[in-house]
């Protein structure tokens, strides 16, 4: 046998491998809502090919080769398990089976088991106010998620009716995406009832301008959490206006909050999210990119002060063609220009961060891509740094640490904006774009501005709504020595 032949025998077992990984996959995530990862990348949705590719990449990235059929032996001991509802990490899982000494089944069943059989939270009824880019994002998102009974069930959005085909045209823009792509899966309309429905998932739609007036409980929703998406309102104030609609409990604000209002990055400080918190925000997308990584950084070298400088997206607040903008520069052409304006991200990475408060200052440049944009963080360091070392600690953090759904790092010569659009991760750490001169250090933080701080505002969600699901193995400490 030649050894093109011997190349493709092999790449056709582990082919047939992943295709019966597909349907355990499947099943686990839709029977008992159980989320499985290979070293953090998910293997929901993906093709044969695609997993295949994932157990090459994360060799790529310095873990020992996963065969694959480790991979499905797990899958189809968890299959048997019926775990409840949480985040399994199957690389690790079969690498603790391994240092065990005992059979994957066996440890599964013995070790692990007792710590997945959580009770499944009451699902929690989510409304979506405002429906463009972050809302549309988080209904995709949403609908995915839907399965196991538990969790964050959304219900409704909430918009001002545009015209008289309004809900053909936001089923429409819930199905197509310039950027992200066709929906996976059915979306049609029930006009009589004025839903859309998405695989499956019925989703009332409520015309109204006034955030204080619906009556969410004749739709059936009770005790439900509002996504605000429209920005119009970013205090308490303001926000406090849903809460006086019958079936809310509680807002969260998809932008930065003002004045007291808590900002949740998550991963840094969801924790000191409280049940008498009936007001949130998430932040924005560019703080949720790189405050994970400050913390990284000043948790292993200090961070004595830097400026933080956005290479960041245009957003549809800006003008497509020169007009009137009652923001500086922002009236320019969008789509021809790269804009100078401001950003209050650094001064905002402080409300998650206090200890940094005062020492970052920032601004932003927008630029003529529809998504994904870039940080560029110059720091002074209290110890010094080597390349090597940072880039080394930085990999272990997006691969072991409690921040590895917000940090990712790559290593390509060729990577560009456009590789990221549909990252999980709130950002991502150029390796090879990194500089380092002894108390000074210049990373670059790619992050999907959309998608990536949608999963973010889903993981706040889940937070309050206790339905964030149960992580195994436990994800480690990451210092700066290996």
């Amino acid at each position: 046998m030649t050894d093109a032949h011997a190349h493709r025998d092999d790449w056709t077992a582990r082919e047939e491998l992943a295709e019966r990984m597909i349907p355990l996959i499947g099943s686990l995530k839709r029977e008992r809502d159980v989320v499985t990862s290979l070293h953090g990348h998910r293997l929901l949705g993906l093709s044969a090919t695609g997993i295949v590719e994932v157990h090459d990449r994360v060799a790529q990235l310095g873990h020992a080769a996963l065969p694959l059929d480790d991979t499905l032996a797990v899958l189809e001991a968890l299959h048997a398990l019926a775990p409840g509802s949480s985040s399994l990490d199957v690389a690790r899982l079969a690498e603790e089976a391994a240092s065990d000494g005992r059979p994957i089944a066996e440890y599964l069943r013995e070790a692990i088991a007792p710590a997945m059989g959580a009770v499944a939270a009451e699902p929690t009824d989510v409304v979506l106010y405002g429906f463009g880019r972050i809302g549309r994002l988080l209904a995709r998102i949403l609908i995915a998620h839907t399965g196991g009974g538990s969790g964050l069930r959304l219900r409704a959005i909430v918009v001002r009716r545009g015209s008289e085909n309004d809900l053909v045209k936001r089923a429409s823009l819930l199905l197509h995406d310039s950027v992200h792509g066709r929906f996976a899966g059915s979306v049609t309309v029930d006009e009589d009832a004025e839903q859309i429905v998405a695989n499956g998932t019925r989703i009332q739609v409520i015309y109204s301008d006034d955030p204080a007036s619906i009556d969410y409980t004749a739709y059936g929703i009770r005790d439900a959490i509002v996504v605000d998406n429209t920005g119009r309102w970013r205090d308490e104030a303001g926000l406090s206006q849903h809460l006086a609609s019958t079936g809310v409990a509680r807002v969260l604000l998809t932008a930065p909050g003002k004045g007291a209002l808590k900002n949740i990055v998550h991963g840094i400080n969801h924790d000191t999210i409280e049940l008498g918190d009936r007001i949130l925000s998430a932040a924005s997308c560019t703080t949720n990119a790189i405050t994970p990584v400050l913390a990284a950084i000043d948790e292993a070298y200090g961070v004595v002060k830097g400026h933080v400088e956005t290479v960041h997206s245009f957003t549809n607040d800006q003008n497509l063609i020169d007009n009137f903008h009652r923001g500086d520069r922002r009236g320019r052409s969008a789509v021809l220009n790269m804009v100078i304006t401001e950003t209050g991200a650094a001064k905002a990475v402080a409300k998650a961060l206090p200890q940094l408060e005062g020492r970052l200052t920032g601004s932003a440049i927008r630029v003529p891509t529809p998504d994904v944009s870039l940080a560029v963080l110059h720091l002074t360091i209290e110890r010094p740094a080597t390349k090597d070392q940072l880039n080394d600690y930085l990999r272990r953090v997006s691969l072991h640490s409690r921040l590895r759904q917000q940090i990712d790092y790559v290593e390509s010569p060729e990577v560009v904006s456009t590789d990221f659009v549909g990252s999980h991760r709130a950002g991502i750490v150029d390796g090879l774009a990194t500089i380092a001169d002894d108390d000074t250090v210049i990373l670059y933080v790619w992050y999907d501005n959309e998608f990536g701080y949608s999963c973010q505002v889903i993981r706040v969600l889940e937070t309050m709504a206790g339905s964030h699901p149960i992580v195994l193995p436990t994800r480690r400490e990451v210092t700066l020595e290996a």
